[in-house]
């Protein structure tokens, strides 16, 4: 007989027919009462068993973890909170599961230690649903872009260039690390290496898909990132996910715009596709909060945090209007931010933005025109000589969530910027030359995945946000 998955049996209206379902065991109560769970649902169904349908030595050997196929009969339960149940005609262990040693007793288990059994931490209630989750979001993302006509760039993971101008790449290389060829210097002769040339894993397909751009228009690439950043803070991974549309004949508003519409889309999606997860998230999200000291409390729960991306339009001011707001507040004022704002030119901290969006707003929030001090090499410069046009989108719970500007598209200008920012001007020359061949106002802006996963399902830590979390130290499973 085929197999039904749990989320559809679920939703069956029973009228005695007979199913098979596999999946795995969360507990076995009174050797009778089988929870069982394939991945499908954060919700269990349970299996009604019976000395006639099992020997003891097979009812021994159904412990939490084991995997089962079950064939029997779906009908209504009699129990409270689960609409049907299968009583057990046949059952046939196809996985045993040692349960003197099996990590994943039923109980709570810290994050900290599933992260430890990465390899087995899917099979919890909280990184199960997380993964929902985060398939769901990845889904919306390709729908979004396909239904507006972009096209999906696929970018190099293999680079030679810094996309930011920050460093912190790891390189890749085939030489004998044992026995490096050096040139005349005595620096290490990368012309001997597999590419001819030194190379990095990317930080961004931000500069390659721009190529892209200024051909097709609307284009975007989803692919994974990485920076080797010694960083052990619960924001940064090694090895991350990054969204980055790139849209010819965009200026600074089209990309705000864009934004606004992309994240509204991506949290009605969630609240529409992924509603049970949610609850179940949001439940534990509470429960987190209440753990922490009150003034350190989200006043928004995590399904009111979407709603209020969903509802609200997101105000649109200056990065210079913004700093006359944080210098005037009164957390400034009475020196309660870590970061007290004094003057023009600060880089904003996350209690900044938070402060924007949820003290003085009220509504995600979009800065634009920053300070060109503190912003990427490819930004275009405003004619003020002192701004450039960049854009964040800030959120409540973390503050910025995406970061994009207008690009620098004429190429005396963008030049300029390279040579004072002592950049590798030989390793930039193609992305140079697009200035030279036709070029194009062109606008575009970076979501990290990983970041958006965090506010959708209120994980407080991004390692438990993607399945192999890669950081210092680690690189395990």
């Amino acid at each position: 007989m085929k197999r039904s998955k749990i989320n559809d049996l679920l939703r069956a209206q029973p009228e005695g027919q007979d199913v098979t379902v596999m999946g795995w065991v969360r507990t076995f109560r009174n050797n009778q009462f089988i929870s069982l769970n394939d991945g499908s649902t954060i919700n269990n169904l349970q299996a009604v068993v019976d000395y006639t349908t099992a020997d003891e030595a097979t009812l021994k050997r159904i412990t939490t973890g084991a995997c089962l196929s079950i064939t029997g009969t779906l009908v209504q339960s009699p129990a409270k909170g689960q609409p049907v149940e299968v009583k057990v005609k046949a059952l046939e262990i196809l996985g045993d599961c040692d349960p003197e040693k099996y990590p994943l007793q039923p109980k709570k288990h810290s994050l900290e230690f599933l992260r430890e059994i990465a390899h087995l931490r899917s099979r919890t209630n909280t990184i199960s649903a997380v993964m929902r989750v985060r398939h769901a979001m990845a889904y919306a993302v390709h729908r979004f872009f396909n239904d507006r006509g972009f096209y999906y760039i696929h970018t190099p993971i293999i680079t030679g260039s810094d996309a930011e101008g920050a460093g912190d790449m790891f390189k890749v290389t085939t030489l004998n690390l044992n026995n490096l060829p050096k040139d005349e210097a005595g620096s290490i002769n990368y012309k001997e290496d597999f590419f001819g040339k030194e190379t990095n894993l990317t930080v961004s397909g931000q500069l390659e898909v721009e190529t892209y751009a200024l051909a097709l228009s609307e284009t975007y690439t989803f692919g994974p990132t990485f920076r080797a950043e010694n960083s052990n803070t619960t924001r940064h991974l090694a090895e991350f996910w990054m969204i980055e549309p790139e849209m010819a004949f965009y200026d600074i508003h089209d990309n705000m715009q864009l934004a606004e519409d992309f994240l509204k889309y991506l949290c009605r999606y969630a609240l529409d596709n992924c509603a049970e997860d949610l609850e179940f998230l949001n439940k534990r999200a509470q429960e987190e909060e209440l753990s922490k000291p009150q003034d350190q409390r989200n006043e928004l729960g995590l399904v009111d945090r979407l709603k209020f991306v969903v509802q609200n339009q997101f105000q649109r001011l200056t990065y210079t209007e913004a700093i006359d707001i944080l210098r005037n507040s009164n957390p400034n004022k009475k020196k309660k931010f870590q970061y007290l704002i004094d003057q023009w030119g600060a880089d904003l901290q996350s209690e900044h933005e938070r402060y924007l969006v949820e003290k003085h707003f009220k509504k995600p929030v979009i800065l634009y025109n920053y300070p060109a001090a503190i912003k990427a090499f490819y930004m275009r410069q405003n004619e003020d000589g002192k701004t450039v046009a960049a854009m964040d989108v800030l959120f409540p719970g973390i503050g910025e969530i995406i970061g994009g500007s207008q690009r620098e598209e004429r190429y005396d200008n963008l030049l300029k910027r390279i040579k004072e920012l002592n950049l590798p001007e030989k390793d930039l020359w193609w992305y140079l030359e697009l200035r030279k061949y036709g070029s194009a106002p062109h606008s575009g802006f970076g979501l990290g995945f990983e970041r958006l996963i965090q506010f959708v399902t209120g994980m407080t830590n991004i390692r438990d946000v993607i399945p192999f979390p890669r950081y210092p130290g680690n690189a395990e499973f």
